[in-house]
């Protein structure tokens, strides 16, 4: 069988920009983590706000690590990071091991 439709693509280049962007985070902002029953049906959910970066991607690259390691769901909204459940405890642990130190 040949390689009639076949197309190779170099991702190097992709990555190695992609690792450098990476750590665009500044770990030095102070990070409040709450939790909060307002406006949810009596719904528990941990609000994290003061990242310190605006970009997007980074943020939901963040979010989507911080939902595996506490297994529960959650959202990015207005660059504020909420969780289902009370996971404030959890989310400290998880900030500290990527490096945020203000917490």
């Amino acid at each position: 069988m040949g390689k009639k439709n076949w197309i190779e693509f170099d991702n190097q280049e992709k990555e190695n920009g992609e690792a450098a962007k990476v750590d665009t985070f500044n770990k030095r902002s102070k990070i409040n983590i709450s939790k909060q029953k307002k406006g949810k049906k009596g719904k528990t959910i941990t609000l994290i706000k003061g990242l310190g970066t605006e970009d997007e991607i980074l943020l939901k690259k963040l979010l989507k690590k911080i939902k595996v390691f506490c297994g529960t769901g959650g959202t990015l909204i207005d660059s504020n990071i909420q969780l289902q459940g009370d996971m404030v405890s959890k989310s400290i642990e998880f900030l500290r091991k990527e490096g945020f130190h203000n917490l």
